[in-house]
């Protein structure tokens, strides 16, 4: 059985970018969402955070209902994207 390649796919890099959008929209700073994600129970630093949003590390779904949480949206909405209006 040959390996899964780790690269990140088109809804990945779209969910990065919408923790990048909604974070920002929100007035914080990646240490403050890290640290609002930590206080959640999934340890978080700021570096990790950093790495996500730049698509450089994989978010799985304990990162991602976390991150849903600490930004006030469901997951479902990190993983749909911001729509255009």
């Amino acid at each position: 059985m040959a390996a899964r390649s780790l690269e990140i796919g088109p809804d990945g890099i779209r969910t990065a970018r919408t923790v990048e959008i909604l974070r920002t929209e929100r007035g914080l700073a990646q240490r403050e969402l890290a640290a609002r994600v930590t206080a959640l129970g999934r340890p978080m630093t700021n570096t990790m955070l950093s790495r996500i949003e730049r698509a450089q590390q994989r978010c799985d779904i304990d990162d991602l209902v976390a991150l849903a949480q600490a930004l006030w949206v469901s997951p479902l909405a990190l993983l749909q994207g911001i729509r255009a209006a």
